[in-house]
């Protein structure tokens, strides 16, 4: 028998055993499988000092328990492209990025990683755990980091501060991830955290006073003056209003992500949700190889932004606002993997 229909034969065997299976592991086989064809970086992933990069570990997981997590982020990198590509005359205005728009990708290289921050989700604790990642052995416990300067931005290295080369190669080589949250859960996240609290009076200054004097009909000289008591009627007014468009950019709190990370630009390996987050974010450090030892802090904190909170607040805004705020951030949406909100009245 010619050894070519031997390894046919022998092919048929293996195949027949793999049905033999569950469907659920037949399932997890060819989405595993489809992992490994979709990398785009193949064998050529270096391993940095002896040991697999994240990259690796993401791709080729040598861990039953990983590579069943790996389906569901490769489900995930799935509905971004399917997204980007659909939408492409919306998500791909500007082929080309420019270094200001690399300010929000987080470089650590000790770890090949890349993190792109989202304001509102959970970035101050994943700047922190960066900061400990990167530090090289100068910080140990991430809550032991004021949250004040996890925001300085001189204690971590974004991506625009590289060469064009240098960014290219580490585009390439370094495993990219972001974290993203429910785009009207973040939107009220902000709103409550910017325009209720008392403390934020640069908020107040720079953006309650125009909001107040551009929506409001016989503001107060108080109020036109301090700004700090607007209305989510008003701050939804202030984002749909062409003007604002045209003014200037978003605030990065109230920025769509899209917008932020450039998901049809950028090729994110693994995209982490809120919803999941310890789960998600402690993945990412065993793909890293500090799980062991480095965990996502965690703490009950009884002020967080709830779906429940949300429908509330948008109870108050007309349909025809709300279609115009959905519209704004309808690829966050679909980019994501979030239904359209049933509180949400869409003209």
């Amino acid at each position: 028998m010619k050894p070519a229909l031997l390894e046919v034969m022998r092919m048929n065997r293996i195949c027949r055993m793999v049905l033999a299976t569950c469907l659920g592991s037949f399932i997890l086989v060819i989405f595993y499988f489809q992992i490994m064809r979709r990398n785009p970086f193949g064998v050529d992933i270096c391993c940095r000092k002896g040991s697999r990069s994240p990259l690796q570990e993401l791709y080729n997981p040598t861990q039953l328990e990983l590579s069943n997590t790996a389906v569901l982020h490769q489900m995930r990198r799935d509905q971004v492209t399917d997204t980007c590509r659909a939408n492409s005359a919306l998500s791909r205005k500007r082929r080309v990025l420019t270094p200001n728009d690399l300010k929000h990708l987080v470089v650590d290289e000790d770890h090949e990683l890349i993190y792109c921050y989202v304001p509102k989700v959970a970035c101050t604790n994943w700047k922190r755990l960066m900061m400990v990642l990167s530090g090289r052995g100068k910080y140990s416990d991430p809550m032991e980091i004021p949250a004040n300067e996890a925001h300085v931005a001189a204690n971590l290295k974004t991506l625009n501060q590289y060469s064009i080369p240098e960014i290219n190669h580490r585009l390439k080589s370094y495993m990219k991830f972001l974290f993203v949250r429910e785009p009207f859960e973040r939107l009220v996240s902000a709103y409550r955290n910017k325009f209720t609290q008392k403390y934020n009076t640069s908020f107040h200054k720079r953006y309650g006073t125009k909001i107040i004097r551009r929506q409001r009909k016989n503001a107060t000289q108080e109020a036109l003056r301090r700004g700090d008591d607007v209305r989510f009627e008003e701050f939804v007014a202030y984002l749909i209003d062409p003007h604002t468009q045209r003014e200037e950019p978003f605030n990065e709190h109230w920025q769509t992500v899209h917008s932020l990370c450039h998901p049809c630009h950028i090729h994110y390996d693994l995209v982490g949700k809120y919803e999941t987050l310890e789960e998600d974010s402690n993945y990412v450090l065993r793909l890293a190889g500090v799980g062991s030892y480095l965990k996502f802090p965690t703490y009950a904190k009884s002020t967080r932004t709830t779906d429940e909170m949300t429908t509330e607040f948008f109870q108050n805004i007309s349909s025809e606002h709300q279609t115009q705020l959905y519209e704004v951030y309808k690829l966050d949406f679909l980019m994501f993997n979030y239904s359209v909100p049933s509180y949400l009245k869409l003209e």
